[in-house]
């Protein structure tokens, strides 16, 4: 037989009641959190079934062994592959059926790009976080940060461009201001402390401004349309709440580290915070590009005000 095609059984834990056998390549093996390098030393809570020390080809090959990322990858591998399907159905036939014009194709084509995007970053940083280079870890980490701001900005471009559909001054300062937020976030991660330990509460609270100016334009949405008790306010307003009630669900996983805090070494494999932090990152873009749907039908289906006819 190949040397190649060699496997060795390596025993994991699930939980605390049993042990499943893994086949896995040989030359990867599975670490302790006390034998991983520092640089991967993120949740103490986690204590086993890391990668470690492998070059490209491995972390590659990693993908199909059981550690504690896989759910990690494949969440965001499938999640791009739903986004990539919803793009493909959108311009096939959700937007032709709705009579869409070039614009429609246009912000709904940035949208979907941007969910890709940030689900193929993080797929990128936690199928190499393993690699034997700090400065690749590094370079990847940096890539799912921006991932991240990538797909901020896909929520925010079909949601402004369908809220001041009819007014296209304000349409555009919006656009034009967040675009400037995303810019300057990138340009925050050259700093070369940016991605270290000790800015990690400084990372959050940059990822938390950037998604929380998004109720100023909100906020002006309800009173540009005659506050709380407008039809169309009622009608999308509590959609926006819960896609900021998904967002902010996910960012106290994340956070938090619970429930492993509560479990240390229970959940390596499944069940963890970052595991369900990526799992609602899926449902919240799924939620608001259903919304975006919805929302593009009503703009169709009303005409504007004369005073703010869409220009």
């Amino acid at each position: 037989m190949p040397q190649k095609l060699l496997k060795t059984a390596h025993y994991i834990e699930l939980g605390s009641y049993q042990h499943w056998p893994v086949l896995i390549p040989q030359r990867i093996r599975l670490y302790t959190y006390e034998q991983i390098p520092l640089f991967l030393k993120e949740n103490p809570y986690i204590t086993d079934g890391y990668r470690a020390h492998l070059p490209s080809k491995l972390c590659l090959k990693s993908i199909f062994i059981l550690s504690n990322e896989t759910v990690n990858i494949w969440s965001h591998l499938l999640g791009f592959l739903l986004f990539f399907s919803l793009g493909v159905n959108d311009l096939l036939s959700v937007l032709p059926a709705s009579g869409a014009n070039r614009e429609d194709y246009v912000i709904y084509a940035i949208g979907l790009f941007c969910f890709q995007v940030c689900m193929l970053c993080s797929v990128g940083y936690h199928l190499f976080s393993c690699h034997r280079s700090e400065k690749t870890c590094r370079r990847w980490l940096a890539l799912d940060y921006a991932g991240i701001s990538v797909g901020i900005l896909g929520c925010y471009v079909p949601g402004i461009f369908y809220a001041f559909y009819c007014n296209a001054f304000w349409r555009q300062v919006y656009l034009l201001t967040v675009l400037s937020l995303i810019l300057a976030v990138f340009s925050a991660q050259v700093h070369p402390r940016y991605l270290s330990n000790d800015w990690r509460w400084i990372r959050m609270s940059i990822f938390c401004c950037v998604a929380g100016v998004g109720t100023i334009p909100a906020c002006h949405w309800v009173w540009l349309n005659g506050g709380f008790t407008s039809d169309v306010v009622q009608l999308f307003l509590p959609r926006v709440i819960i896609m900021y009630l998904i967002a902010g669900s996910a960012f106290l996983f994340y956070v938090t580290k619970i429930p492993e805090r509560y479990f240390p070494g229970q959940l390596n494999y499944l069940g963890a915070s970052h595991q369900v932090w990526h799992i609602l990152v899926v449902a919240m873009f799924y939620w608001w590009h259903q919304t975006a749907v919805y929302i593009m039908h009503f703009r169709h289906s009303q005409s504007c005000p004369a005073q703010t006819t869409k220009s």
